[in-house]
C-alpha cells in the first residue's frame, strides 16, 4: 500500500497519483477527468488510486472493478457545486427506478472495489440543500409537495448499484447533496468505521446516513453518524414499482453505531415495497436531539412483508420516542396524487401516482425481536399501530428498561409477548392497548 505522507510520490507498483494525470489539488480547478484517468488506469491492473494532499474539486467519480480508491488524510474530495457535472444515469432514486444524477462517487455495476483512507469526502451540498427548499416552496401550495423529492434532482454522496464485493472504510463523509451512502441492487457490501457530517453549514433535507436499498448481505460496523434524516435505514422501493421490482433487503447486520443528530435512529422503511428480512441491529447507541430511536414507517400504498428482524443493545438518551410504528407516515409526501389542473408533467410522476390496491398496499410486520434495550430521558416508550385488517404480528419485547413520561399505546398487536419490560413512566399507567389480541407480560 502507497504511503499516507502528504506530498510524497508512490513508489510501490500498481499506485496510481491523481496528480500524475493533471489532478491539481488546489480546490479551485475541476479534477475530474485527471481523476477518473488515474482511476481508469488503476482499473488495467487493479491497482491503487492515490492523492497528494490537497482539496480536489471534482464532479461524479466512477470506480471500476478491482480499484482500490484511497483518500488518505490531508486530503479532501469536494464535490462541485455544479448539477451538469453530475451525469444522468438510469438507478433508483427514492424508491423508483429513473434517471438521476449519478453520485459524487459510484461503483456502478462493478465489483471488487476497496474506498478507504483516514480522508474527507465533502459533497459540498448546500447549494442543492437550498435548491429544494425553493421548489419546496412553489410545490407546497400546489399540493404536490410529493413530487419536490424526485423532481429536485441533488446528488448523493456515495452510491454502490448493481456492485459486488465493495468496502468503504475509515473515511469522513461530509455535507451530502442528497443521500450520504445509498447501497442499491447490491451484495457483499462492508461499510466499516465511517464518519457521517451532514449538519455542517445547514441542516440539509433528505441526508441519510446509511440506505441499504433492495440489497443484500451487507454490513455496517461502527458508523458515527450526524444528518438531518434517517441515518441507518432500510429500504426496498416504493408502491407500484417498488412492487414490481419486488426485491428485498435481506441479510443485513448493523453493529456498534452511534447516531449523534438524525430525524431517527434505525428506521425500516418507508420504502418497504420489496419487504425486508433477516436483519440485526445491534449495539447502537442514540442521542438527543435525534427524536426516535427505532422507526418503522410505510403506507397503504407501499405493500410488502416485514419479518425476522433483530434489534438488541441499544441506549438512547434523551431521544423523545424509543419505538414508532407507523404504517401511514407523511401522507402529504407518501401518496402521490396528480392536480387536475396540471396537465404537462415527467412520466415518473404517472409511475408515482399509480394506484396500489389496498389488499396489495398495506404492509405485512412480523417476527421482530427486540431486547435488551436501555432508555433514559424518553417521553413515550411506544407509539405503535398498524391496520385492523393486518396486525402486527409477532413481536417479542426483552430486558427493556425504559424511563419516559408514558408508556405509550399499541394499537393492532397480535400475538406480542413482553418479558423483563420495565417502563417507569412519570404517571404511572401502563401501555394503553387497543384493538389487540393475545399480548402477553405487559
Amino acid at each position: 500500500m502507497a504511503s499516507s505522507a502528504a506530498g510524497s510520490s508512490p513508489k510501490q507498483p500498481n499506485t496510481y497519483q491523481a496528480k500524475d494525470f493533471g489532478a491539481r489539488g488546489d480546490g479551485t480547478t475541476l479534477d475530474t477527468q485527471a481523476i477518473q484517468a488515474a482511476i481508469d488506469a488503476a482499473a488495467k491492473t487493479q491497482g491503487t488510486v492515490i492523492f497528494d494532499g490537497g482539496v480536489y474539486l471534482t464532479g461524479s467519480l466512477f470506480l471500476k472493478n478491482g480499484v482500490t480508491f484511497q483518500v488518505d488524510q490531508g486530503v479532501r474530495l469536494q464535490g462541485s457545486q455544479n448539477i451538469e457535472d453530475y451525469p444522468l444515469l438510469p438507478t433508483r432514486a427514492a424508491g423508483i427506478e429513473m434517471t438521476w444524477p449519478a453520485a459524487l462517487i459510484n461503483v456502478y455495476k462493478e465489483q471488487n472495489v476497496k474506498l478507504t483512507g483516514d480522508g474527507i469526502i465533502d459533497g459540498n451540498g448546500k447549494v442543492f440543500w437550498d435548491s429544494y427548499w425553493n421548489l419546496r416552496r412553489q410545490y407546497d401550495p400546489k399540493g404536490i409537495r410529493w413530487a419536490a423529492d424526485y423532481d429536485c434532482r441533488r446528488p448523493r454522496l456515495i452510491q454502490f448499484f448493481e456492485a459486488q464485493n465493495v468496502r468503504l472504510e475509515n473515511l469522513s463523509l461530509y455535507r451530502a447533496g442528497f443521500w450520504t451512502v445509498h447501497i442499491c441492487y447490491s451484495q457483499d457490501v462492508t461499510v466499516y468505521n465511517v464518519i457521517i457530517r451532514n449538519n455542517e453549514g445547514g441542516r440539509g433535507p433528505s441526508t441519510d446516513g446509511i440506505d441499504i436499498d433492495s440489497s443484500r448481505q451487507v454490513l455496517v460496523e461502527k458508523a458515527d453518524i450526524t444528518c438531518n434524516d434517517d441515518a441507518l435505514c432500510m429500504k426496498a422501493g416504493r408502491d407500484s414499482d417498488g412492487l414490481r421490482v419486488s426485491r428485498p433487503t435481506e441479510d443485513v447486520v448493523i453493529r456498534d453505531c452511534i447516531i449523534r443528530d438524525a430525524a431517527a435512529g434505525v428506521t425500516f422503511g418507508s420504502e418497504t415495497s420489496g419487504g425486508f428480512r433477516n436483519v440485526k441491529v445491534s449495539g447502537i447507541k442514540v442521542y438527543h436531539p435525534t427524536p426516535v430511536g427505532i422507526l418503522f414507517k410505510s403506507a397503504q400504498t407501499r405493500g410488502g412483508s416485514i419479518s425476522g428482524i433483530e434489534i438488541s443493545d441499544v441506549f438512547m438518551q434523551d431521544v423523545p420516542v424509543v419505538m414508532r410504528v407507523n404504517l401511514n407516515w407523511y401522507p402529504a409526501y407518501s401518496y402521490a396524487k396528480i392536480p387536475e389542473g396540471i396537465k404537462d408533467y415527467p412520466g415518473y410522476w404517472k409511475t408515482l401516482s399509480t394506484p396500489v390496491p389496498k389488499e396489495r398496499g398495506i404492509p405485512q410486520l412480523s417476527d421482530v425481536y427486540v431486547h435488551d434495550v436501555q432508555a433514559v430521558g424518553a417521553k413515550t416508550a411506544f407509539e405503535i399501530s398498524a391496520y385492523p385488517e393486518k396486525p402486527l404480528k409477532n413481536f417479542r419485547f426483552e430486558r427493556l428498561h425504559l424511563d419516559a413520561w408514558a408508556a405509550g399505546s399499541i394499537a393492532n398487536a397480535e400475538d406480542f409477548s413482553f418479558k423483563d419490560v420495565t417502563i417507569l413512566s412519570l404517571d404511572g399507567k401502563p401501555v394503553d392497548l387497543k384493538q389487540s389480541k393475545n399480548v402477553r407480560g405487559l
